[in-house]
């Protein structure tokens, strides 16, 4: 919890009976800014693994002014204090992890060398209590070009099993079972994101895969019983395909069901499945919001059938309740409203990009709108690493834009995850001129139904997005008024020498591969800048 007097957060604690009231009493577990005080640091949370099925106490990392880097500190959750003699790790890029209670899985900076290219950790040790972690012993050690190596315990009852993760890129990786020390990899397609819940294995796949006979497309969820997938079966249940307009956003173990998050034209829908003896059985997910972007997950996968619900769109603050499959979900709370949505409508609209393919985009503007093409229009985007742009509450958009009568965009171009891997596929590496195609398509359709013009079209975006926001301005400077370039890749030939930028080649090429520079640098901002031509005015 954060407000006014606790800049960095309280981390607090109530019961469910509790939190249903308006006004719960709260027990603070952890007061960060009494902690920075003390301590003389700025430590910004980074999140808690606390170990099952007690709870009674919990690694937490903390991170110096929010660096990638953090450290992690064992926490006893009866007496909430930090333990003097508990598990420490030293701030580095990494992790620990419960594996039982007197033993932990460490990844993270042991020295010279153990650390790969891309700045992550290459080796996982297990490290016993009491015993300094320089006798921590390997459990597995990758590639210095690997990306990130971890391992992880699974303490369902009944089914604890150990695994070694080894990703190469992003959405290329290898899952390995720790069966007696022994590491036994799981046979399915690197691309393929692997699950194991109870009896079963899930893969997700990235890639259209043809095993035991038949061809499974990509998008597909596919579910088999990970004993016999490891004796060597390959029986697969199909939980979902994709269609044209369809794809998997995410799905959710409760104690006995699977619940499957599908984006529908960017639009969230949920459905139950049931594993039986005569097979997966389908049911509708009861009170689910017909529009907007939902988020469910477990409330305790081991044990019950409850799951949280998130739901928000542009112009309604997110909500959260509490859901047993089956039954009607009981709202709990909801974030306060930070501007007048009265007067205000969502649309979504189809763009046609430079290929023809229908490129989906979100508005939010006044019912009362104009079309003359002289209101001011934000459009904002990203289009890359498979990840959706979905509809999401802003206070500063609502504030800062919507209520003095502006526009905003959201649109849904190639490279993110809208439409699964194959939305993401389309626009890697020597396509990528299309993920930019599609967002000039997006900015001509709203020039062209007059909501906005040129000189009164802004855009933003960061990060990836910043690289897409620094490519409109030199490849497309005609069709905007303004442009903010947050948080950039904008020198294309160094990217990968940079920080975590070797981790992104999978995404953009390898610059310094003579034939991949050849597509790289068309789309490299820094290259492409003339100082003969005129640009919109840029924030950066």
């Amino acid at each position: 919890w954060k407000d006014k007097q606790h800049e960095r957060g309280l981390w607090r604690r109530t019961t469910l009976a509790e939190y249903r009231k308006a006004q719960p009493q709260w027990e603070t577990v952890l007061d960060l800014d009494a902690l920075n005080k003390a301590e003389g640091k700025n430590w910004v949370w980074h999140g808690a693994d606390c170990r099952k099925p007690d709870y009674t106490r919990c690694l937490i990392a903390l991170s110096r002014g929010g660096a990638d880097a953090d450290e992690t500190r064992e926490f006893d959750l009866t007496t909430k204090t930090f333990l003097k003699d508990g598990f420490y790790r030293p701030e580095a890029k990494g992790a620990l992890g419960w594996k039982d209670a007197d033993t932990v899985y460490v990844f993270t900076d042991f020295g010279e060398g153990s650390m790969t290219s891309s700045g992550y950790p290459r080796i996982v040790k297990e490290w016993k209590r009491g015993t300094p972690l320089s006798t921590a012993t390997v459990v597995y050690e990758g590639g210095a070009e690997d990306m990130y190596i971890a391992a992880y315990h699974d303490d369902t009852p009944g089914f604890e099993r150990d695994f070694v993760s080894r990703t190469l890129a992003f959405y290329n990786d290898e899952l390995y079972l720790r069966d007696n020390h022994k590491l036994v990899k799981i046979d399915a397609p690197n691309s393929a994101n692997k699950g194991v819940h109870r009896e079963w294995l899930t893969l997700e796949l990235r890639d259209s895969w043809t095993v035991g006979g038949k061809a499974y497309p990509a998008g597909s969820l596919l579910a088999a019983k990970f004993d016999d997938y490891l004796a060597g079966k390959r029986d697969f249940e199909v939980l979902f395909a994709p269609t044209e307009s369809t794809s998997l956003s995410g799905f959710a173990w409760t104690r006995h069901h699977l619940i499957l998050n599908v984006l529908d034209d960017v639009k969230n829908r949920l459905s139950v499945l049931t594993p039986t003896e005569q097979g997966w059985k389908p049911s509708t997910f009861v009170g689910a919001p017909s529009f907007g972007t939902i988020g469910v997950s477990a409330v305790d996968a081991d044990e019950s059938d409850a799951v949280w619900l998130t739901a928000t769109d542009y112009l309604t603050p997110t909500t959260l309740s509490l859901a047993e499959v089956g039954k009607r979900p009981e709202q709990l709370k909801a974030m306060p409203a930070f501007f007048d949505a009265s007067g205000k409508v969502i649309e979504q609209h189809f763009a046609n990009s430079k290929d023809g393919t229908k490129i989906p985009y979100f508005l939010v503007r006044s019912k009362d709108l104009k079309y003359d093409g002289s209101t001011p229009t934000l459009l904002y985007g990203y289009g890359g690493f498979e990840i959706s742009l979905t509809p999401g509450y802003s206070g500063g958009v609502g504030k800062g834009w919507l209520e003095k009568g502006g526009v905003y965009a959201v649109a849904n171009i190639r490279g993110g995850g809208e439409y699964g891997p194959r939305w993401h596929q389309a626009a890697l590496k020597a396509n990528r001129h299309k993920a930019y195609e599609d967002f000039a398509a997006v900015a001509q359709d709203l020039v062209a139904r007059k909501i906005t013009s040129p000189r009164h079209l802004g855009i933003q975006g960061g990060s990836n997005g910043g690289l897409l926001t620094g490519n409109m301005l030199v490849q497309y400077p005609e069709l905007f008024g303004a442009v903010v370039v947050q948080v950039p890749l904008l020198d294309m030939k160094r990217y990968s020498h940079l920080l975590a930028g070797a981790s992104w080649m999978a995404e953009y090429g390898n610059p310094d591969k003579p034939e991949e520079w050849a597509f790289i640098q068309k789309f490299s901002p820094y290259h492409l800048f003339d100082d003969s031509k005129t640009y919109p005015p840029a924030l950066f």
